[in-house]
Parts: C-alpha cells; sequence; structure tokens
C-alpha cells in the first residue's frame, strides 16, 4: 500500500480542488443561491440560444407517446416541459438536489398545466432514489459538469433505464477553433460574472460556473466515459459550434 492510499480524494470546484466530499455541498449552495433568477440568467448569458439547444435535444430525441421520462438536474423544469409538449401521454420525474430549484419549477404555469404528467423529486445524480430499469429515457441539461464524479452518474444513468431506453446529455463543451474559443473565453469571464451581480446579486457563483464549463471533458472524452457506463450507439452533435454539446446513448 502507498502512503497516498488513505489521501482523501480530491476534485474541481471550477478552478479551485477540494476534498470530493465538499462538492455536492458548494454545489448545492450556488443553486439555492441563483434558483429565483436562475432561467432569466440563461436567456442573458446565452442570449437565449438555451432554448434553441434544448429543442434541438428534443428533436434528436423525438419523444415518444407513453414514455417515462427522468431528467436530473432538471432544476425548473425546462426539458421536462418540452418533452412532455411533444408527448402529451408520456410522464416525467425532474430530479434535482436543491429544493429551491424544483420550488421555482413548480411555480411555472407549465407545471400547473402538466400536474398530472409530472413529479418532482429531491435527489442525488450519483444515487438516484428510483428501482433499476425504471424509465425509457434519461436526460441531463447543463447538470452533470457539477455532479462530483460523473462517470457514477453516468452508471447510474445506465441502472434506471429500461433495456432499450435512452441517454441524453446536453452539456457546454469545447470549441474546435482555438481563436473562437479565446474569443468565447473572453466573453464568459468578462461578462458572464458580473451580469451575476447586476441581475442575481451574486458574482461569485457564475464565475464557479465558467470556470466548470472549462474543466469539463471535450465531447471526444466524455463521449468515451459514456460508453464506459455500458452504452452502445453513442454519437454527438456540437452546437453554436461546439459552445455545447448534445450526446446520446443506448441501453443495449
Amino acid at each position: 500500500m502507498s502512503e497516498n492510499d488513505d489521501a482523501p480524494r480530491t476534485t474541481h470546484f471550477g478552478f479551485q480542488d477540494i476534498p470530493e466530499g465538499e462538492k455536492a455541498g458548494r454545489v448545492h449552495g450556488i443553486f439555492t443561491n441563483v434558483a429565483s433568477k436562475y432561467d432569466i440568467m440563461n436567456d442573458l448569458m446565452s442570449g437565449g440560444v438555451h432554448r434553441l439547444w434544448k429543442d434541438a435535444m428534443m428533436d434528436w430525441l423525438a419523444p415518444r407517446p407513453g414514455q417515462r421520462l427522468l431528467d436530473v438536474a432538471g432544476g425548473t423544469g425546462d426539458v421536462a416541459f418540452r418533452f412532455l409538449n411533444r408527448a402529451p401521454s408520456a410522464t416525467a420525474v425532474v430530479c434535482d438536489m436543491t429544493e429551491s430549484m424544483l420550488e421555482a419549477g413548480r411555480k411555472r404555469a407549465e407545471a400547473e398545466q402538466m400536474a398530472g404528467s409530472l413529479e418532482w423529486v429531491v435527489g442525488d445524480a450519483m444515487a438516484l432514489p428510483f428501482p433499476d430499469a425504471s424509465f425509457d429515457v434519461y436526460t441531463i441539461s447543463f447538470g452533470i459538469r457539477n455532479v462530483t464524479r460523473p462517470e457514477v452518474a453516468l452508471s447510474e444513468a445506465f441502472r434506471v433505464l429500461k433495456t432499450g431506453g435512452r441517454l441524453m446529455v446536453l452539456e457546454f463543451s469545447q470549441l474546435p477553433n482555438p481563436a473562437m474559443q479565446w474569443a468565447y473565453d473572453r466573453y464568459s469571464f468578462n461578462v458572464i460574472p458580473a451580469m451575476g451581480q447586476v441581475v442575481a446579486g451574486d458574482r461569485a457563483s457564475y464565475q464557479y460556473l465558467v470556470e466548470s464549463i472549462r474543466k469539463f471533458p471535450d465531447q471526444e472524452t466524455f463521449a468515451a466515459m459514456i460508453r464506459t457506463a455500458g452504452f452502445g450507439q453513442v454519437k454527438y452533435r456540437n452546437l453554436t459550434m461546439g459552445v455545447a454539446a448534445l450526446h446520446s446513448g443506448w441501453k443495449l
């Protein structure tokens, strides 16, 4: 046994290295702080483009009547609402570790209209409170980079999906063009934290969110992680030149 075997595992929190056991609590704190302004900040940060990305996710996903969706880190319900609009007889569970994000979702008009098809559950992506093989579709949007160990979340996704079920991940990613990545970095680091301060009164949370994007694996690396979790037919599509990417996989 080496002398480092008992050393605590570390993970990144933005550009900081912290003990793994601290990350979930810190992320929970951030999303509790920003919950009431989360949707408006998404619109401002992306110029509304996040809505097009989520629509592109639904186009590729092609929801079907009767399917059961689990939307993890589903927060205020954006993805679940879109899914149910496209397949009205489907059902959806929104699972998020932050109660205040779920509360913000429950207050949206869509939530009232879809109440009979929709559940809101507090839960951890790395230890989902659901039985094996209980969902047809698993989605996670802009959430997996905040998970302490994404590989564990992917294994949990595989566990709760039925055979023939589908995983789809929407996440910020890396631009393949270095000059464009440089310009995007300038915008991200200079504009988004300042916007967070003005709109949400919280610069630090948005500084973390920008940093967390830079720490997330590139498209090919993340696709390999999905395959390692057991998924087949793994593919990805870049959105807005790679600012975000959609990853798809199947439990075969």
